[in-house]
């Protein structure tokens, strides 16, 4: 096979990869990357993030455990060794990207949703996984029996087949009809990459 010298050959989770497989710009990753250091060394001093540091990164506390955090964490850790790389953290946060299209974040979210992998939701994941996300936002208050009706009314709209579950199409139709559902699934911040680390904002020039 002849290789293409014509344009320049890009490393491997180099910054200019990591900006062709994302939605970051250059510039966002080198931002992202001085976000990644912080991170990655509060407590360990590895430039790996453990579970802890994600805990301590979300929640400013490093002893909570919640189950949003560890699904979170579980899809970034696809390598599955315990620890983010920058690889793994740029690509899996890229979804959370204002420019990620909605189709995208809705197929993250189908799998945080999804706890035992089964390639569907059912009802008490979803249970499961409204109490951790309220559990961290204090500023909503509802019980059990609101839990239970919110569920019951996402399901009876979504659940097109009325086997009790939700499989991937039928949420990718309730997310398109509801995008607010998710809005969890962006976050405006890493649009501001560049102004938070200004420093990093001239990677274009960079040789």
């Amino acid at each position: 096979m002849l290789l293409d010298f014509s344009k320049p050959q890009v490393q491997p989770d180099s910054h200019e990869q990591l900006a062709e497989e994302t939605h970051f710009s250059v510039d966002e990753v080198y931002a992202l990357e001085e976000l990644f250091r912080e991170v990655s060394n509060t407590l360990h001093k590895d430039g790996l993030i453990h579970k802890d540091e994600f805990a301590l990164a979300l929640f400013k506390t490093a002893n909570r455990s919640n189950l949003f955090a560890e699904r979170v964490f579980d899809l970034f850790d696809t390598k599955q060794n315990d620890v983010i790389d920058f690889g793994e953290f740029t690509r899996a946060l890229s979804v959370f990207h204002p420019r990620a299209p909605l189709q995208e974040k809705a197929t993250f979210a189908f799998r945080l949703y999804d706890l035992g992998t089964t390639g569907a939701i059912e009802r008490g994941e979803v249970m499961r996984f409204l109490v951790a996300l309220l559990s961290d936002n204090p500023a909503i208050s509802l019980d059990e029996s609101e839990l239970e009706s919110i569920i019951n009314q996402t399901f009876e709209e979504a659940d097109i087949a009325g086997d009790g579950k939700i499989n991937p199409d039928e949420w990718q139709i309730l997310v398109q009809k509801n995008p607010t559902i998710i809005n969890y699934m962006t976050l405006p911040v890493l649009s501001e990459l560049t102004t938070k680390y200004p420093s990093f904002a001239f990677n274009t020039t960079r040789q």
